[in-house]
């Protein structure tokens, strides 16, 4: 009974936080109820299985600090955004955030030999990029959290190649501070509005710019997902690794060559589905609903990919020849995704 009461009072409290943030137009009616729904699943999920919410109600309040804190006095992302440690820990914050509705016990790593290889690579100052597909929002925290206890390392210093709404959704920023992303407007919403289009492909070849110098400085890992968004159900109601774009593999592989340091692709599969799904179709505007649940993740490194040698890389036309090798490396990830546990 008394654990039930504290329970009440906590869901209270933060509900009127919320209100109360509203109120101060810090936050806009529309997210105050987006970020009402997402406490009251995270709360929900946690307690369907058997963890009370008062274990958690301090990351939680530290969320709506941060949220409070950044509504009066908003963070810009620059083009490479290191994660910030100091004097706040955004990094930490995130992993103990998501950490929680991770079912850690039935989760997976798949891939230790192919793992080992990309630390090797990483350890003689050579680059590796993951060519992955990417689920939700969270992808980031759960990477982290699975790697952690095996590979600390590799979890922190990797680098995240991140879409606008990472860094412009308020429910977002918070979590974004914490991980070293390079920030780019995907295709499906560089024309809008159609204003900014040539703003956002200035921002998008500075980013370009920056990868290149952090490629060249040697010693890089980073995730890249070809899809330029997230996977999505079929008319099944099947989750679909998101098909991979040509010219955009195309361009990493130029970067690749011009590093001056040996890069080395990799493809990996991840299942985080669960934790926040994306909305049925795809968005412009931003302020999606967040309803979460709790469950096992999994990653999967294949072997490394050859750029160069695949099938149909005899291929003469070259734009038919990129979406073949799109097309195989696909397969890749789809072919990992397919063997994780339902």
């Amino acid at each position: 009974m008394e654990k039930n009461l504290k329970s009440k009072h906590s869901t209270t409290s933060f509900l009127a936080k919320i209100e109360s943030m509203a109120q101060q137009e810090l936050i806009s009616e529309k997210f105050k109820e987006i970020l009402k729904q997402f406490f009251q699943s995270y709360e929900a999920t946690l307690e369907a299985d058997g963890i009370s919410i008062s274990s958690y109600e301090s990351i939680f309040i530290t969320f709506l600090e941060r949220l409070e804190e950044l509504a009066r006095s908003p963070y810009t992302f620059q083009p490479y955004n290191e994660r910030i440690r100091a004097p706040f820990d955004y990094y930490q914050f995130g992993i103990d955030f998501i950490k929680p509705l991770i079912d850690m016990r039935h989760s997976s790593v798949r891939g230790e030999i192919n793992l080992s290889s990309i630390i090797w690579h990483l350890s003689q100052k050579h680059n590796v990029i993951l060519l992955a597909n990417h689920q939700t929002e969270a992808d980031p925290q759960a990477i982290n959290i699975l790697l952690e206890k095996n590979h600390p390392k590799l979890a922190e210093e990797m680098i995240f190649v991140a879409g606008e709404r990472v860094v412009t959704d308020p429910l977002t920023v918070p979590f974004g501070m914490g991980l070293n992303l390079l920030c780019i407007y995907s295709k499906r919403y560089i024309d809008h509005p159609p204003e900014l289009k040539m703003k956002k492909q200035h921002h998008n070849k500075r980013t370009m710019e920056l990868m290149s110098k952090l490629l060249s400085e040697g010693g890089k890992c980073i995730y890249v997902a070809p899809s330029g968004g997230r996977d999505r159900p079929n008319k099944q109601g099947i989750v679909e690794v998101a098909p991979f774009d040509p010219q955009s593999l195309e361009m990493l592989h130029l970067m690749a060559q011009k590093s001056g340091h040996p890069t080395f692709f990799f493809p990996m599969a991840l299942k985080t589905f669960y934790l926040l799904p994306p909305p049925q179709t795809i968005q412009v505007e931003l302020g999606e609903a967040r309803v979460t649940k709790r469950g096992a993740s999994h990653l999967a490194f294949g072997p490394e990919i050859d750029m160069e040698n695949f099938p149909g890389s005899s291929e003469k036309d070259k734009h038919a020849r990129r979406k073949l090798r799109a097309d195989y490396i696909w397969k890749l990830v789809a072919d990992d995704y397919t063997k994780f546990p339902e």
